[in-house]
Formats: structure tokens, C-alpha cells, sequence
């Protein structure tokens, strides 16, 4: 019996028919999905089916050509309120009228300048699973905003380096400082090249300069960054200038974050659903089956299951049967 869903390289979705679809991965396909502009989620390749600006996101970020956005036949997509550009796909089979919701990573949460996934009915339903436990529930995003902006007005005497992936977080916290005592905000070059290309496409501007030399940094500014505090550029920075670090992340809800990754501080803000709002969206498209994918896939099959009542089973790579499951 043919497996028509699939984690090899990718998520691979095969039709009654034969017509195979490979989302956020590589291989042999007859269309290749991209669900967002996340290296880990874009894979080579000419012509892509995923939004605009996501096809232009990925050459910006691997500094070549973009890949062509195409639409397909099959394929729907939705805003899937992850980062700017990120879409969620409906395909279904024209044969037998199955539908297959792949949702990449994605938020129901409406904050900044996104708007929360908008869930849509299908008979399977294939889900990221990054943040599937219990102790994953996050505060709302304004508490954690206002959070932030306390922190940002004690820290008024010192530079503040801030952490966040270069295509989601740190847009956010650009907007963020827009608000905030701070009349000065830079950005490393690597947050800039993705801010740019997101200003070229969507009606929103970002705050920060191109962030030159070491002497430019002093009390009371901000710098916007990817990457880790421990690399040797960020201590010879925080060295020189008495900076103060935070990370900003669901897994902060874990009071070890900030000693695991570094950081002086840490502060919850994510751009994924966390473990109720991720019941809640398998509740609202209600499907027949459900595949989870990324982070705690085992143990949140088993939730949605005992706690729904939908089946549910974890993608593991190279499947061959049910008993692999």
C-alpha cells in the first residue's frame, strides 16, 4: 500500500494518482512547496510553489537568484502567520478529493505586523509540533511586550544587544524598539539584508542602522542581532562596551534558557503556536488524521489523541509501513 504522507527529505504528499509534492525539502517531485524562507525549510531549486515574497526572501538569504514563486493547480495557499511570507498548503487530490493541510512552522497569534493562521477544514492534516508538551504555554504577547519595554527603560544606562532569528524575531524587535526610550537602534548586516527585502514588498518600515564598528555602541543604545552570545565578536562587544544580552524565544518559558544559550536575560516571544493554541488548531480543521513533524512530535500525537480523540501518529523518516509508526 502506497504511504501518501511521508518524511524523507521533506515532507513528501503523493496522490491517488501518482503526482508527488515535496514540501521544505529536495528530491524527486513533480512541485516543491516552500512554507517560509527559513534555511532549514528551503531547499535549490528554480521554481518553488510559495508566496512572492518567500521565493524572494530565499535568494536574498542564500545570495543567488531568487526562485520563481509558481501557483499549482492543487495547491492553496494561506498565510500561516509564522514570518512575513510564510503560507500554509491545502492540496488536494483531484481524484479523490482529499484535502492535505501542511502547515509548516505557523502561528495563530496576531502580533506586530502578522496576522495569526487562519486554520481551514481538511481531511488530513499534517502539523509542526515544535512546542508540543504541556509546560509550553506562553504568556499573551502583550505581556510579553511590556516585559520587554520595562527591561528596555532599566537598562537605559548600558547598550543592549538583542537576539533573534534574522528573518522573523528580529523585524519584530525593530518594531518594538520603535517604541522605546531608545533613540538609537542598529542592526547587524545579516538582520538588515532580510528587513530590506521585506520593506521592498510589504507596506512596513523596520528602525536600525547598519551597525559599523564597536566605538558607534554606547549607554542607552540597541543592537539587533542574530546568532549566539558566545562567539568571539559578541564577548569582545560586550567587553568593550558593558552591553547586556537577551535572548528572546518560547523556549524561554524554561528558566534554564538563559544559561543554556548565554544570555544575561531572556524573554518569551515566539513566532510558533504553543501547546493550547496547537490543540486549538487541530480542533478547527477537525480532520480524519493527523501527522506531527519538528520538536515534540511523539508526545504530542499522543495529546492530540487522548485529548481529542483524532489518530494521530509522529512523521519519522523513511516510513514504510504502519508498524514503522
Amino acid at each position: 500500500m502506497t504511504r501518501r504522507v511521508r518524511l524523507r527529505s521533506g515532507i513528501e504528499i503523493t496522490f491517488a494518482g501518482g503526482e508527488r509534492f515535496v514540501a521544505d525539502g529536495s528530491g524527486d517531485a513533480d512541485a516543491t512547496l516552500v512554507s517560509h524562507a527559513h534555511g532549514d525549510h528551503y531547499a535549490s531549486g528554480s521554481a518553488v510553489v510559495a508566496s512572492d515574497l518567500t521565493a524572494a526572501l530565499v535568494g536574498a538569504r542564500r545570495g543567488g537568484a531568487a526562485p520563481t514563486a509558481v501557483d499549482h493547480p492543487a495547491a492553496e495557499l494561506f498565510p500561516a502567520g509564522h514570518v512575513v511570507g510564510s503560507r500554509a498548503m491545502r492540496l488536494t487530490d483531484p481524484d479523490t478529493g482529499r484535502r492535505y493541510l501542511y502547515t509548516g512552522d505557523c502561528s495563530t497569534r496576531d502580533r506586530f505586523h502578522l496576522d495569526g493562521f487562519d486554520p481551514v477544514d481538511a481531511d488530513v492534516l499534517i502539523l509542526e509540533s515544535t512546542y508540543g508538551k504541556p509546560e509550553y504555554r506562553f504568556p499573551s504577547t502583550e505581556e510579553s511586550v511590556d516585559a520587554i519595554r520595562s527591561w528596555l527603560a532599566e537598562t537605559m544606562d548600558r547598550p543592549v544587544l538583542m537576539f533573534g532569528y534574522a528573518l522573523g524575531r528580529a523585524q519584530k524587535l525593530q518594531r518594538l524598539l520603535a517604541d522605546s526610550p531608545r533613540d538609537r537602534v542598529f542592526v547587524t548586516d545579516a538582520v538588515a539584508d532580510v528587513s530590506d527585502v521585506i520593506e521592498d514588498h510589504r507596506d512596513v518600515t523596520f528602525p536600525g542602522e547598519r551597525y559599523g564598528s564597536e566605538g558607534e555602541l554606547g549607554a542607552g543604545d540597541a543592537l539587533v542581532c542574530s546568532g549566539s552570545p558566545r562567539s568571539p565578536w559578541v564577548e569582545s562587544l560586550v567587553e568593550s562596551t558593558g552591553a547586556v544580552t537577551a535572548g528572546f524565544s518560547g523556549w524561554a518559558v524554561d528558566d534554564s534558557f538563559v544559561y543554556r544559550r548565554g544570555f544575561d536575560e531572556g524573554f518569551v516571544l515566539t513566532d510558533h503556536c504553543d501547546y493550547d493554541e496547537l490543540l486549538a488548531l487541530v480542533s478547527a480543521v477537525d480532520p480524519e488524521q493527523v501527522y506531527t513533524q519538528h520538536g515534540f512530535a511523539d508526545e504530542f500525537a499522543t495529546a492530540i489523541t487522548s485529548e481529542l480523540g483524532y489518530p494521530a501518529q509522529s512523521l519519522k523518516a523513511n516510513q514504510a509501513t504502519l508498524g514503522d509508526f
